[in-house]
Parts: C-alpha cells; structure tokens; sequence
C-alpha cells in the first residue's frame, strides 16, 4: 500500500498544497478475480485538490472516495469531479464511483452545487453511509470508520488495511504470501478514545495538528497538537507517524518539535506530492 500526500493544508488550501486529500493505491486483482489490477481510493477531497490529483492519476481511474467529515475543505472538490463525470463530452469512462461518507453526504453536495437534492449527484456518485466501527472493502482495501471528536454531528476517523502479495525480501516475505498493512487516517478530532482505536498498531499514522501548545489551549473538541498526536501515536502503539493538517499560520518545524516530545518512533510532516510506502 502507498499514499501519496494530494493536499495537506488546513482549513483552505495554502500557497504549495490543496486541503485534505490523500490518495491510497494497493495491489490486488480485478473484479474478474484473476486480472492485477492497481487499486486506488482517494481519503477527502478537500477544496483545490481535484486539480493536483491530476498530476498523479487519471479521475477515471478513482475506484472509491472515503470522506471523513463534510467540513469543505474535505469534501468540496467532490463538486468538481461530478463536473467532470456527467458533463466529459467524450461520456465518462469510469465507475459509478462509491462515495462513503456521513449520512448527509448527498443532500450536502446538492446544496453546494445549488442541484435538487433528487436527483442530485446520485447519476455521478454511489453515495454509501458509515456505520461507526463497521468496515467497507474496496479491491484489496478494508476501510473500517470510527467516530472522533470533531464540530460536526458526524467525523470520523479511517482505518485502512490492505492486503496485497507479499515481495519477496521485504519483511521476510516469500513471493507467494500475502501481507497486511494498516495506514490510518485521523480526519479532523480531538484527543479521544475513537482516535486511538482506530489507530492501534498502525503502520502509518496520518494524524491532523491543526493547532499549537500555547497559542489554542483554550479550544477545546476541535483539533490536535503536534504533541497531543504524538500523545495519541504513542498510546495507540503506532510505528511512523506524519503529521498533516496544518493551516498556513502554523510552523511545521514547531508541530514536528511539539510532536516530538511526546512520540519517539519515526516522525515527518506531510508535504503534498510525495509518496510514502506503508
């Protein structure tokens, strides 16, 4: 499994990264059971990030988008793709791509494009609802949602697990096994049991600190720290974390410092267009 950081900006986009979005690929076969094929599921799509997705991927080739909140910057590039998906002049020539979400998904969308909410985006998108703690597959991709703390009636934070052929010499794996590996997905919380859950034993931690020690004490329920995530890494019992979520104002090397004090496995803040291997 890969992710490649689309966006990392908090709140809005910032001059070198959309919002929120990551793209996650794994190795697995086609619908026929017997064909590889190269599975790809985007985590938000944050406003600013459809275009930069494009660097990296063809939009036809989106097998599925999980939407941790319907916060905009999570979710409004969403209006853009059902551009591209009804109004393509050649027709679209991708799936009817399943979009997980809060339970308000559609109806949320439709507002945003000022579209009757039936039929809304319902041609372009498969909208499905999160149930809390129940998983979805996707391909090789087990995407399991757990509630976290958040202003908004439904956040979550997303647990993926893939399971792909193992390469030989890496990690002592034979040609023929298969290999599990788990990348989870903050979204956008406070400290909270959820978060932890979700991340237990976690290859890849892809935590927000949208605020620093000192300057945001006094808001609570809204976002983490660089140290409140390495906090949560740690009792979570993760192996790498990376910070992401950061808005224009704060200081990258500061959260990496504040993480840093309370984490001691390997650490990096997120950086749009780069890839790292789970």
């Amino acid at each position: 499994m890969q992710l490649t950081i689309i966006g990392a900006s908090g709140s809005f986009p910032g001059p070198g990264s959309p919002a929120s979005c990551y793209l996650v690929t794994a190795e697995g076969v086609d619908t026929d059971g017997v064909t590889p094929k190269t599975w790809r599921v985007l985590l938000d799509l944050g406003n600013g990030a459809l275009g930069t997705l494009q660097r990296y991927m063809m939009l036809p080739d989106i097998d599925a988008i999980a939407l941790s909140h319907l916060h905009p910057d999570h979710f409004m590039d969403l209006c853009g793709l059902h551009v591209a998906v009804r109004w393509d002049p050649e027709g679209w020539k991708g799936i009817h791509i399943p979009v997980f979400g809060p339970s308000g998904t559609a109806d949320r969308l439709a507002t945003a494009y000022g579209l009757d909410p039936d039929p809304g985006m319902h041609p372009d998108f498969d909208f499905q609802t999160w149930t809390p703690r129940e998983p979805v597959t996707v391909g090789p991709l087990t995407i399991t949602p757990y509630p976290v703390r958040h202003p908004i009636e439904e956040a979550f934070a997303l647990r993926v697990e893939a399971v792909e052929p193992g390469e030989p010499g890496v990690r002592g794996e034979a040609a023929d096994q298969h290999t599990t590996t788990v990348l989870t997905y903050s979204g956008d919380t406070d400290t909270c049991d959820g978060l932890v859950e979700a991340a237990r034993d976690a290859d890849l931690f892809l935590c927000e600190a949208g605020f620093h020690e000192g300057r945001d004490d006094a808001i609570d329920g809204v976002h983490l720290t660089g140290k409140r995530a390495g906090a949560t890494a740690t009792e979570a019992g993760v192996r790498r974390l990376l910070l992401t979520h950061l808005p224009v104002w704060n200081d990258p090397m500061a959260t990496a410092v504040e993480a840093r004090e309370t984490f001691a496995g390997d650490l990096a803040v997120a950086v749009s267009g780069v890839t790292y291997r789970v």
